[in-house]
């Protein structure tokens, strides 16, 4: 039972760190805390739905040689399936909100989504021990948030702006996913490469996070 509990605060704790710390990135106008918490527990429940889809699509069903299969599992079954479905929540339950009312939202929201969504992930994960569930929370934690943070920098600029360029937000965190994803798969020497791709996401997303701010101070947002 200690250890069933243990494992369950090492799988909440990195998105609960990450919740607090990107939403601090919010401080001028913070968002509702009901608000925030109904967009993790969608993008919890999101999780269901991305694995079915994910079991259907599943490569190892198809007649792809071995690397194209990787690429496959990398890009489209995790990278396009998980962000696809982070946007689609926030898209239909939170972009319409009265609450969503700057660009630098498009950033909080996606990211909560995200870390609600990783969170899930982490109580499946749980059952691998300690050691995994704390090299996923300084690893793939902060890579579902950052990813998705960066798609919704281009979804609070679709909002107040063109109104088709989240579909570019979406590619950007399918290809951050999906590279992440790819250099796991290969694993060895490749598996390092994964640190590098982190910590140019988490300067994106800063960069971006200034240009949603300067957006949102031009017109007048804040």
């Amino acid at each position: 039972m200690e250890l069933l509990l243990l494992n369950i605060l090492l799988a909440a704790l990195p998105s609960l760190i990450l919740l607090w710390y990107f939403n601090r990135w919010d401080r001028g106008r913070s968002e509702p805390a009901g608000l925030l918490l109904f967009t993790f527990f969608l993008g919890f429940l999101a999780v269901i739905p991305a694995a079915v889809m994910e079991m259907l699509i599943d490569p190892l069903r198809l007649p792809f040689p071995p690397l194209l299969q990787l690429l496959f599992r990398a890009f489209i079954v995790a990278g396009l399936v998980e962000e696809g479905v982070k946007l689609f929540v926030v898209r239909r339950f939170i972009l319409g909100r009265p609450a969503f009312d700057e660009v630098m939202d498009g950033i909080i929201y996606t990211i909560t989504a995200s870390l609600g969504f990783a969170f899930f992930e982490n109580i499946f994960y749980s059952f691998g021990g300690p050691g995994t569930l704390i090299i996923r929370g300084l690893t793939a934690v902060p890579l579902h948030a950052v990813a998705s943070g960066i798609m919704g920098y281009y979804l609070g600029i679709s909002k107040f702006g063109r109104a088709d360029i989240w579909k570019k937000g979406l590619l950007i965190a399918v290809l951050i996913h999906g590279a992440y994803d790819f250099f796991l798969f290969l694993g060895g020497g490749f598996a390092f490469l994964t640190f590098p791709l982190l910590l140019w996401s988490l300067r994106t997303l800063s960069r971006l996070h200034h240009k949603a701010i300067e957006a949102d101070r031009r017109s007048g947002r804040i």
